[in-house]
């Protein structure tokens, strides 16, 4: 260990304090950095959501679920992953609930927002593979920038590097860097790879990934949330074999390389085999939008419809084609009730089973409706 850093041709300099007090409160950098990541998830899963026809606003009911959820299924996770630490030797249970010292694990915020994000969909009357889809671009987004809050804490690098992007880390105590007689910020020997940032770094080449072949390859049922898994976990299966914290191992292996492994078949399993059309959704129940008149084309008042959606939001939602949600976008004329052109009825377990056509030649459920559920079911 050195009180000084040695000389380097280039390094990353980290932050030397990772907690500010306002008063008594304390306001950690790690924390700022998952709350507007959530932010960013939130504001590309909106646009997404919208492009689909669902109403403006519902991200935030979904968040309100999926959020706390995540928190808790990420607690969870490394609870059960480490237990030693609360329920070993000289372990402490009651600190399972102090989440200000950190100890999240992302699989557990992935299935525990899942679970609020699901319940939250339901409630809305809309199909959780259509909130899925919509998120799976900005999910990696919102990972990104929480990476940062390891950098301020001085946590999760890797090995020993000479690369010029060799990263410095402090002793760090509290949220503050160590300091010398002469107040200088201690800083370890060497340089390390930074490997939170190689994360947040794949994290975004993965967004980019899902948003051009979403956009290209118009995908549906859930497939563009299963790209965002294999993306994500194809990156965090090699680095985390970089890291060098403290983990639990199996047959001498970190066990966030299995999960990553495992998790990764998964949903190249379920990408490979699922197949059907992008679902589009218009709202039931919402204020009625009558068409202009008077030209030769039918257009939509778009002010009534914008007074319509914000003065009450849909009671559900129907799952139509895109060819029918275009023209209902267009002229506000919704396909009859019930109406199937392709014969395929929805949430049948054959429907788009025929993969060796487009998804675009596929109607999910056309006609069909989706009415939120009971709110004490």
């Amino acid at each position: 260990m050195s009180l000084a850093s040695p000389t380097y041709l280039a390094a990353i300099p980290s932050p030397s304090t990772a907690v500010w007090h306002l008063g008594p409160i304390p306001l950690r950098a790690y924390a700022l950095c998952i709350l507007a990541g959530i932010v960013v998830a939130c504001w590309v899963t909106d646009r997404r959501l919208r492009q689909r026809g669902v109403a403006p606003g519902a991200v935030l009911d979904i968040a309100l679920w999926a959020v706390p959820a995540g928190i808790i299924g990420a607690r969870i996770y490394h609870v059960i992953t480490s237990p030693a630490a609360y329920f070993g030797t000289g372990g402490d249970p009651i600190r399972v609930f102090y989440i200000h010292e950190g100890g999240l694990g992302i699989w557990g915020a992935v299935a525990g927002g899942a679970v609020g994000a699901w319940f939250a969909a339901r409630q809305l009357g809309i199909p959780f593979a259509v909130v899925a889809d919509a998120l799976a671009p900005g999910l990696p987004l919102a990972q990104a920038v929480g990476r940062l809050g390891n950098w301020f804490n001085n946590e999760l690098y890797g090995s020993r590097t000479d690369l010029p992007w060799g990263l410095e880390i402090h002793r760090m105590d509290g949220g503050q860097a160590l300091r010398d007689e002469t107040g200088r910020p201690i800083l370890e020997e060497g340089l390390y790879h930074p490997t939170f940032a190689y994360e947040a770094l794949w994290n975004v080449g993965v967004a980019a990934l899902v948003f051009y072949l979403d956009r290209k390859l118009r995908l549906g049922r859930g497939r563009a949330f299963a790209l965002y898994v294999m993306g994500y976990t194809a990156g965090r299966f090699w680095i985390e074999m970089m890291r060098t914290d403290e983990a639990n191992t199996i047959f001498g292996v970190r066990l966030n390389v299995w999960t990553a492994a495992l998790v990764f078949l998964g949903a190249l399993a379920y990408f490979l085999l699922v197949r059907g059309p992008r679902q589009y959704l218009i709202p039931v129940g919402a204020a009625a939008v009558t068409p202009t008149t008077g030209s030769d084309v039918s257009q939509v008042d778009l002010s009534a419809r914008q007074a319509a959606e914000q003065s009450a939001a849909p009671e559900g939602y129907r799952t139509v084609s895109e060819e029918q949600f275009r023209h209902w976008q267009a002229t506000g004329e919704a396909p009859p009730e019930g109406s199937d052109p392709t014969g395929t009825a929805a949430g049948r377990p054959d429907a788009g089973a025929a993969g060796d056509r487009p998804d675009d030649e596929f109607v999910d459920g056309e006609g069909a409706s989706a009415r939120p559920a009971e709110r004490d079911s």
